[in-house]
């Protein structure tokens, strides 16, 4: 058995930036000349107007104050409101691929380590730009990566489902080093029509490389145990698939074709699960909360990160103890709690524990205990 480690990760993000004035804008006009166009319906009762939206409403409701997108004209066109992105021809690299080079790239910088060095590509992310072949052999033939390479979706919980997958692989000896990557085209899959919702995503590519604790010359982080839970639930979901039908638009006829929640719901069922399975793993693997240094959770909403911690710690955070990027990324999906850990991981000292978390649709939480070394 092989003590599996992850040595590198990198971030891919967009250049374009969409802030909250920006989107508020964008969204307000739309919602203006809809209420127009349906003046008639609205005063006799038989459509529901389209609310105003506001920066503080954003910020209050989530803590995001911007998001990155792979196309800002599309989304923020009031007679649109989705991305335009070029579908690319059968001989050209896909666009979740092209993301997913310069993240792997950096995670094998970070690690010193060649596409040579790994084995295996798991593309684990909430939504795919196609259904088959997979992104991951895509990008294992793009990096030029001898070995194999599948896709998982587990929603907003893939990268922590991918990093159990590549642990155990690693674990036991099936493979030596696996790139897990998470590009997450979210503008994609919301409705940046509706209020409720059309502030929460942003896109970035993320990647992480799992290997043998023997073959690292770096500092790392010793995957000490992992753990993953499913429970279903219809309160977050996106009905987008092959048996969908758009209109000639390209937009889908039905709502739920794209993201959908019951906010209320997933707050109030979402948090008790997500608190409970990081105590039960750290009592299962013979630690306790205390001797966190860091949770790197999902970032999906403040306030939602900012209860489980408390739970977590039985205190406030203190700061530093529970990063946030919403502020800067939005909810990425399965990308936010590795960003997180990017970005927020060089201080931990040898010996020192830390979490990452991430949860959503499904329900899904998985959580990798980590040991700088």
């Amino acid at each position: 058995m092989h003590q599996p480690v992850i040595s590198g990760t990198g971030v891919f993000t967009p250049d374009e930036v969409i802030t909250n004035d920006e989107l508020v804008v964008a969204f307000n006009a739309y919602a203006d000349k809809f209420n127009a166009e349906h003046a008639e319906a609205i005063a006799a009762g038989e459509v529901a107007a389209k609310p105003q939206s506001s920066s503080a409403f954003i910020f209050a409701a989530s803590g995001i104050e911007q998001r990155h997108v792979m196309n800002k004209s599309g989304i923020l066109d009031p007679d649109r409101m989705y991305p335009e992105l070029r579908q690319r021809r059968d001989d050209e690299p896909g666009i979740m691929a092209e993301m997913a080079l310069e993240a792997c790239n950096k995670a094998l910088a970070q690690a010193g380590k060649t596409a040579a060095d790994v084995d295996a590509v798991i593309v684990a992310a909430s939504n795919m730009e196609r259904a088959y072949p997979a992104i991951a052999i895509e990008v294992q033939d793009l990096m030029g990566i001898e070995g194999f390479g599948f896709d998982l979706n587990v929603a907003c919980s893939s990268a922590t489902f991918g990093i159990q997958a590549a642990s155990d692989m690693v674990r036991s000896g099936s493979a030596k080093a696996i790139l897990v990557v998470n590009p997450e085209i979210t503008s994609g899959h919301l409705e940046w029509r509706d209020r409720d919702c059309h502030f929460i995503f942003g896109d970035v590519c993320t990647a992480t490389l799992i290997e043998r604790k023997e073959d690292v010359t770096v500092p790392h982080f010793e995957v000490l145990s992992t753990k993953c839970l499913t429970q279903f639930s219809n309160n977050i979901r996106n009905n987008y698939g092959f048996l969908r039908r758009n209109r000639p638009d390209g937009v889908a006829d039905r709502r739920d074709m794209q993201f959908m929640q019951n906010g209320r719901k997933v707050f109030k069922e979402v948090l008790p699960i997500v608190s409970k399975h990081i105590l039960g793993h750290l009592a299962e693997a013979g630690h306790s909360a205390d001797e966190l240094k860091r949770l790197w959770l999902h970032q999906a909403n403040k306030a939602m990160n900012d209860f489980i911690g408390k739970k977590v710690l039985g205190r406030t955070p203190e700061a530093g103890e529970q990063p946030n990027i919403l502020q800067d990324y939005a909810n990425t999906s399965s990308a936010g709690s590795i960003i997180a850990f990017s970005q927020y991981s060089e201080d931990i000292t040898e010996g020192e524990l830390g979490l990452i978390c991430s949860f959503g649709a499904g329900y899904s939480v998985g959580s990798v205990l980590l040991r700088k070394a």
